[in-house]
């Protein structure tokens, strides 16, 4: 996801000593502030993490949200209750990708780059739909 681009650049470059190093060794990084032409799409697809505290859905213990949470779950955190409620809301992007399927000729990977942009934010690819 990183070398992809995501987030504009900026997820996660004051945490990196936490991960290993070859996650980031081709990352399209940002260290000011976000830059959305670092992203795959060249689009901004995100809100501010404001609008994701008052929603509730940044757990403290992963303040940069779903993919921190992701990262440390994937090198073997396991946070009951939490793992589940993170895991239904990737689950949830699938509307995203019916809308895709619905609304773009196949192969178009330029339809909705918006979209796309967030659905790469949860780590999925929809490129190939």
């Amino acid at each position: 996801m990183l070398a992809i681009g995501v987030f504009g650049g900026k997820y996660m470059t004051d945490c990196r000593d936490e991960f290993p190093n070859s996650w980031f060794l081709e990352a399209r990084l940002s260290p000011l502030r976000k830059d959305p032409s670092l992203n795959w799409f060249g689009v901004d697809a995100s809100q501010p993490l404001s609008v994701w505290l008052a929603k509730g859905w940044i757990h403290p213990d992963d303040p940069r949200g779903w993919f921190q949470w992701y990262c440390r779950y994937h090198q073997g955190r396991r946070m009951p209750g939490e793992d589940e409620r993170q895991i239904a809301r990737w689950k949830a992007i699938r509307r995203h990708i019916a809308q895709l399927r619905r609304a773009c000729e196949p192969g178009d990977c330029w339809c909705r780059p918006r979209q796309r942009q967030a659905l790469l934010h949860w780590a999925y690819d929809s490129r190939s739909i």
